[in-house]
């Protein structure tokens, strides 16, 4: 999408068919501008794909049997091959570059190229209104052109995120999942209406682009997200909440440490380390010393990210009769890459051979936390490392 040139061109050999009434006729009529005789005219007009094969310009003899392919597609099943349309401008421009004299007469016959990005962008924005796999790839190019900063492009996906009402869904959804190319506050209302339509498809997204813009007034509303029936909306509630930080979440969140599905479980536990605070760390410890999942890896790194005040206590529990808690210990421990946990770490390396209920070793588990210890630690001492890597 950097070469705006080629980008315009190949749009405007896709949309030359659109600007015509017959497209037989434009063909033909891009032939007869190209100054070859009028029999080779016909006889590419006819489907004949060797119309001008003695024809010393290898621009010229492509160009016609482009064209000559084209309209064989047409007289066959009366459709117009976009792919082959597509070519049919570039090569005519060339063919006009190559014979200077003929670039006057085609330039007539093809009319005026698109005048850049802007032309480009505003075709992929009208095309949002086309057909369900026009509007796919119209959306897909939109964003590419965001990506570049072109201001119309934002403006478009602007339009387009601003009402779920009037979207496909999967239009709808592409949009939003990089809303942080344009979103900013004029879309809270818009975004506010889609997550109170709980039963649209995706109201997912709505609570992630809220999160991922800051809008605080939809924290009630996400929070009512927790009770959907789909897994996949419970799991992004969870991860939207983390995102916007509100700890009156938390009694909610807490809850669906329960959740029946995995993932959900997971979500949860991770936005509760996000949202920090006694009463999160509280719901964390209770479900990971209870042991109610033995599938409880997510508690480890969840309770980890409440730092140093909670080594001391996790070390605690490396005395705990449950092998599985003493497993689910370790690897919280490791997730800390706290120099108290490491001599400790090391002594269940050595010594803890007992058994989990899933099969492993509480040393496994222990030279997995180790493992996790030092990769962290590295991370922190590489050079340039930001706080915010240092946490990932």
């Amino acid at each position: 999408m950097t070469d705006h040139r080629d980008a315009v061109l190949r749009l405007w050999g896709r949309q030359l068919y659109e600007r015509q009434g017959t497209p037989p006729a434009w063909a033909e009529a891009v032939l007869g501008a190209a100054g070859r005789p009028p029999a080779a005219v016909a006889a590419a007009m006819s489907g004949r794909l060797d119309a001008l094969a003695d024809d010393p310009s290898g621009d010229a003899r492509l160009l016609f049997r482009t064209v000559a392919k084209l309209a064989a597609n047409l007289c066959a099943d009366g459709l117009y091959d976009a792919d082959v349309g597509t070519r049919i401008g570039p090569l005519a421009l060339r063919l006009g570059e190559s014979e200077p004299p003929l670039a006057g007469p085609l330039g007539d016959a093809l009319g005026p190229p698109p005048d850049g990005p802007a032309s480009l962008v505003t075709v992929h924005a009208a095309e949002l209104r086309g057909a369900r796999a026009t509007r796919l790839r119209a959306i897909d190019a939109l964003l590419e052109w965001a990506q570049l900063g072109h201001p119309q492009a934002l403006t478009a996906l602007s339009e387009v995120a601003a009402d779920h009402r009037t979207q496909d869904v999967t239009v709808w959804t592409k949009a939003l999942n990089r809303i942080d190319l344009f979103g900013d506050e004029s879309l809270e209302p818009g975004l506010l209406r889609a997550l109170a339509d709980t039963g649209h498809g995706g109201v997912r997204w709505s609570a992630l682009a809220c999160a991922a813009l800051g809008f605080h007034r939809a924290v009630p509303l996400v929070t009512a997200l927790l009770e959907h029936p789909d897994p996949m909306v419970r799991e992004g509630a969870c991860e939207a909440l983390g995102l916007l930080g509100d700890r009156a979440a938390v009694p909610a969140l807490a809850a669906l440490l329960d959740d029946e599905i995995h993932w959900v479980r997971s979500s949860a536990a991770r936005a509760l380390g996000e949202l920090g605070g006694d009463q999160a760390l509280a719901a964390l410890w209770l479900v990971m010393t209870e042991r109610r999942n033995p599938k409880a890896g997510h508690l480890a790194s969840a309770v980890a990210a409440f730092g140093p005040p909670v080594v001391d206590d996790l070390i605690a529990l490396t005395a705990d009769p449950d092998p599985d808690l003493r497993a689910l210990v370790a690897r919280a421990l490791g997730a800390t890459a706290d120099d108290r946990a490491l001599p400790v770490l090391e002594r269940l390396v050595a010594h803890d051979r007992a058994g989990t209920s899933l099969g492993g070793l509480v040393a496994t588990a222990a030279k997995q936390g180790l493992r996790t210890a030092h990769r962290i630690r590295a991370r922190r001492a590489a050079p340039g490392r930001s706080s915010e890597e240092e946490a990932v």
